[in-house]
């Protein structure tokens, strides 16, 4: 992040680049879990003698939770490093 702050990146820049790095992970942990999750928990519920229909609320809200902790965890990570002064940043990697 030091040398594309050199190089003349804005804290946005960097900020977008470090969120969309972290964001492409967490949604295809989301692609791979959901279905798991729902086979899962549709065999689950059939064994209780009240159902309810599973549907695809719940993973959404969970996966949107997920992305924004992530983003939380990441923007106040980039922000603290697109702070530091660049020659300080270099010296120290």
């Amino acid at each position: 992040m030091a040398v594309r702050k050199v190089l003349g990146a804005r804290i946005r820049d960097i900020l977008q680049i470090m969120l969309w790095q972290f964001t492409k992970p967490v949604l295809v942990a989301n692609l791979i879990a959901w279905p798991i999750a729902f086979w899962v928990m549709r065999d689950w519920l059939e064994g209780f003698s009240y159902r309810i229909d599973l549907s695809i609320w719940p993973f959404g809200i969970a996966g949107f939770a997920a992305l924004m902790i992530a983003w939380l965890a990441v923007s106040g990570h980039a922000l603290h490093v697109a702070r530091i002064h660049p020659a300080r940043a270099l010296r120290e990697e």
